[in-house]
């Protein structure tokens, strides 16, 4: 039985070894390339590059990518600014000061 599992195991391994990998669409996008390819669509209005970033990863991948980019946006605004993060991303949001 064991020798049986080995041999399939084998045959697997070849074929992974053998696949060459001759560029960037073999590999796969990791959840903060769909994010930023996918906010930086929706800024842009490109509903075509919309759909095939929301494609690379999971909604919820997509969704946790997304929300560290903004929080990494609101950090780097805030240092750039010399203000809160609070108070930018109050601002950004279009509200009023707390």
């Amino acid at each position: 039985m064991w020798g049986r599992v080995r041999r399939i195991g084998v045959k697997v391994a070849d074929g992974v070894r053998t696949r060459q990998r001759t560029g960037r669409e073999d590999r796969p996008h990791n959840l903060f390339e769909a994010a930023a390819a996918y906010v930086s669509a929706r800024v842009e209005g490109d509903q075509e590059r919309i759909g095939e970033a929301s494609g690379w990863v999971s909604p919820e991948a997509l969704s946790f990518g997304v929300n560290e980019l903004a929080c990494r946006a609101v950090v780097a605004l805030a240092r750039e600014r010399d203000e809160s993060p609070r108070t930018v991303a109050r601002a950004l949001l279009g509200l009023p000061a707390a």
